[in-house]
């Protein structure tokens, strides 16, 4: 067990740094050689630190004795001093100071009885005093218990004594009335009874409050932000679908629907071949036509025709019908078209090869006719497109009848003049009768020739005979020379046979070549006529139109969810521009 010494007194001197606290002792000690002791001052009041031990707080000696010596209010200066005594405060207050240093000037002020109302205030004190709060010491102070202290836990050194007796003396009415001075632990000393809260804040809690600033700014920008970003939407979104909703639901004109289905057929070929042949049974030997077909069905020529036909643009000028919806007086065919592809749809299967098509109209009735007025459009335009080619074959396959036709009649006419031309009907008859009469002649002469030779051979000849057959011989040589010559030329200055034989010849070939393409020329115009025949389109309605029962348009549920949609995305898009620009700017 170690004990505690009990000396009286024990002090070491310092060397050269105790002349502070010395000086500070003896100022605290005598009152009279500190001229800020020696000056008025307030009036003390008696205050209870944390531990319940009363001391007697005093005032700067410098404040007015005019001021009221009631509590003073929270931020209340009552004096110049006590205004650079704060602006003092703030000073050292920046200096950041640690803990160690806070509570190390605390309890120099406590050793030394200073009225100090915070650490900071203690800090000021001290150095007003010339102490140095934060100077290390080498000083041992040993004391012994004094006024009525327990022995183990020291009493209070002569100088606080002193300088509490100093207060006291200047004060005229600080006592500590009969309470204990001793100072368990180094205390701040308040500066009245009152419990209201401090304005001083710890560095840990100014540092929690600026926080909680920091939080509930971004929490109200948060918040601001968000009512900002409601009302936008409200604006932009919310209140275009409503006066949507409002429009499909009150104002819009029930719109009634009439469907239909119908195919473009080809005619069935008998001996069709190739790659005609091979499509002529499916849908794409008339996906061509099936097309064509759709995209009158969504022209403004439709659209004519069946204003001339059934009054559309009367139908649509109706009073009772919503203003969107109506034509206005007089309307061009634009603004018909407009209102006709909106309540016109067609459209193409290429996979099945079916049309379909849903025509709507404010009547159930009139979109039944419109429906079957359109159907009667599009057969008479596929008819007349089928139409057009077939006649073009057709009058190509004539024109090329016609034309050998007539070359057949020309050389027939031909061949007729050249044979009344000779006046033989038969020249190569002719020539075949002269030829055989040559040959006879030629006969008969070599026969008289061998008879004359015969007579001459005789020793004794008998004249009558050889002169009869010399006769005979010259008249056989003369005869034959005339059938030569009428062979070769014809009489009274007329052609030859020969050259009127190879006219008549040439133009009996040509007559069988206009034979041949007559029969040609006939032949194409079968084929082309089994064309056109094959070639014939024809619209099978496989879907009739009926008049609805109840309307089809406007779905109110889709068209609102739909405009939605639209607005919500036309917003997100300008929004995501908007925040891209920005950032751009800004950047």
């Amino acid at each position: 067990m170690t004990m505690k010494p009990k000396a009286r007194k024990f002090r070491i001197r310092r060397s050269g740094g105790d002349a502070p606290a010395t000086r500070a002792g003896s100022q605290a000690g005598n009152p009279a050689s500190n001229p800020e002791a020696s000056s008025p001052v307030n009036p003390t009041r008696p205050v209870t630190n944390h531990v319940g031990t009363t001391v007697d707080a005093t005032v700067d000696a410098t404040v007015d004795a005019t001021v009221d010596a009631g509590p003073l209010k929270s931020g209340e200066v009552t004096s110049a001093r006590e205004a650079k005594g704060q602006n003092d405060i703030d000073t050292i207050r920046k200096e950041g100071l640690t803990g160690r240093q806070l509570r190390m000037a605390r309890r120099v002020a406590q050793k030394h009885n200073l009225p100090a109302t915070s650490d900071f205030d203690a800090v000021r004190l001290l150095r007003d005093m010339g102490i140095d709060p934060f100077k290390r010491t080498n000083m041992l102070e040993l004391v012994v218990p004094q006024g009525g202290a327990d022995g183990h836990e020291g009493g209070a050194p002569d100088a606080m004594t002193a300088a509490r007796s100093a207060v006291a003396k200047l004060g005229g009415a600080a006592s500590t009335k009969g309470t204990d001075s001793r100072v368990q632990l180094p205390q701040t000393v308040p500066i009245a009874k009152q419990t209201l809260p401090s304005t001083e804040l710890s560095p840990a809690e100014q540092r929690t409050r600026e926080i909680s600033d920091i939080q509930r700014d971004i929490a109200k920008r948060r918040q601001r932000k968000i009512l900002l970003l409601l009302t936008r939407v409200s604006f932009f979104v919310f209140l275009p679908t409503l006066i949507a909703a409002w429009y499909f639901t009150v104002v819009a004109t029930p719109m009634y629907s009439s469907r239909a289905e119908f195919l473009i057929l080809q005619a069935d070929s008998a001996g069709g071949g190739g790659l005609g042949g091979l499509l002529s049974g499916t849908q794409f030997a008339t996906n061509q036509d099936a097309i064509a077909t759709q995209r009158y069905l969504n022209s403004i020529e439709a659209m004519i025709d069946l204003d001339k036909d059934a009054g559309y643009k009367a139908h649509f000028m109706q009073e009772w019908i919503d203003p969107i919806q109506r034509l206005t007086q007089d309307p061009t065919n634009e603004q018909a078209y407009n209102i006709y592809s909106k309540n016109t749809i067609v459209g193409y299967d290429p996979t099945e090869g079916v049309i379909r098509m849903e025509v709507s109209a404010a009547d159930p009735a009139v979109a039944q006719l419109f429906a079957k007025r359109l159907i009667y459009f599009a057969e008479n335009r596929v008819n007349y497109l089928s139409q057009t080619k077939r006649g073009n074959q057709m009058q190509e396959a004539v024109a090329a009848f016609e034309t050998a036709q007539a070359g057949r009649r020309d050389a027939q006419e031909a061949l007729v003049n050249l044979q009344q031309k000779g006046a033989i009907l038969d020249p190569e008859g002719v020539i075949a009768t002269l030829r055989g009469q040559i040959n006879n002649v030629e006969i008969q002469l070599q026969e008289k020739g061998l008879q004359l030779a015969a007579l001459e051979d005789n020793t004794r000849p008998n004249q009558a005979k050889v002169d009869g057959a010399k006769g005979d011989v010259r008249r056989l040589n003369t005869l034959l020379g005339r059938l030569n010559a009428k062979m070769i030329d014809a009489s009274l200055g007329e052609n030859s046979l020969a050259r009127l034989s190879v006219r008549i010849q040439m133009a009996q070939a040509d007559l069988v070549s206009r034979d041949m393409m007559l029969q040609s020329a006939l032949q194409q115009v079968e084929t082309t006529r089994m064309e056109a025949n094959r070639s014939v389109r024809y619209l099978a309605v496989n879907v009739e139109p009926v008049a609805a029962q109840e309307p089809s348009y406007p779905r109110k549920f889709e068209n609102t969810i739909l405009a939605f949609l639209i607005f919500s995305g036309i917003y997100l898009m300008l929004s995501l521009t908007a925040s891209i620009l920005r950032e751009q700017v800004t950047s």
